[in-house]
């Protein structure tokens, strides 16, 4: 794993907090656990053969799904502390690594799943690429790749300003702007006499942005979905954007 750069702290610093689990600690399980089993449903792969990798897995929920279900499955991402929360689940066909997704791991896999927004995070567009080119080194003709990505479009048009959220007497007071690029959260975290402040910024890539990112490896989007129970993609309504690519 290589060093962090400034521009990874800003993320890595707020994804190990116990602050940002207690704010999304209300994801639906039931909801991931469904998406894993229609998206499965869909790619229907080889249990014998599979290899998988959830990138930037977070605290692997969606790893431990996948290996309930039967398939072989590493799960890396650079917060250190959900790592050290995942390996709870660990056994001899889970196994989950501290890792910076623009480095390859030095595997193949059939199957990478990066799922709930987990890309954009970085300064410029062209570390995008440097994701791209890892995929690309661990992976071989036929295998599939899986971005779940927010859907740019809406959020530029019903993005709520200003909210607040009272989660186990901490106060959460939330702001968002966008630009030309990005979404932004601002975040101040007030728990009892303390006070913190996080961001988190992630790209706002259309499909169109992502379809260039993977020519350039040599994937093709085969399919796109708008939600996790596999709907129809509408750039309008859609809350996700799901899609489905294979290297050719």
């Amino acid at each position: 794993m290589t060093p962090k750069t400034e521009e990874q702290n800003w993320f890595a610093t707020w994804f190990n907090t116990k602050y940002y689990h207690l704010l999304y600690a209300n994801r639906n399980e039931q909801e991931a656990e469904l998406f894993i089993r229609n998206l499965m449903a869909h790619l229907h792969p080889n249990r014998e053969q599979a290899h998988i990798l959830d990138l930037a897995c977070g605290k692997g929920r969606h790893s431990y799904y996948l290996n309930k279900m039967g398939f072989k499955v590493t799960g890396a991402d650079l917060a250190e502390n959900s790592i050290l929360s995942a390996k709870q689940w660990e056994n001899e066909q889970l196994k989950f690594v501290v890792h910076d997704m623009r480095e390859p791991l030095d595997e193949k896999f059939s199957h990478i799943f990066n799922l709930f927004t987990s890309f954009g995070y970085f300064d410029s567009l062209s570390e995008n690429q440097k994701v791209m080119q890892a995929i690309d080194a661990m992976t071989n003709q036929g295998s599939t790749v899986v971005f779940d990505y927010l859907n740019a479009q809406k959020v530029r048009a019903t993005l709520v300003r200003q909210e607040q959220k009272i989660i186990e007497n901490i106060e959460f007071n939330i702001s968002r702007k966008t630009d030309d690029q990005h979404v932004y959260k601002y975040i101040e975290v007030i728990d009892g006499n303390e006070t913190f402040n996080y961001i988190e910024r992630v790209q706002l890539l259309d499909l169109a942005d992502f379809e260039k990112l993977l020519e350039t490896i040599n994937f093709r989007v085969i399919d796109t979905f708008g939600d996790f129970q596999l709907n129809s993609f509408d750039p309008e309504y859609s809350d996700r954007l799901i899609l489905i690519a294979q290297k050719q």
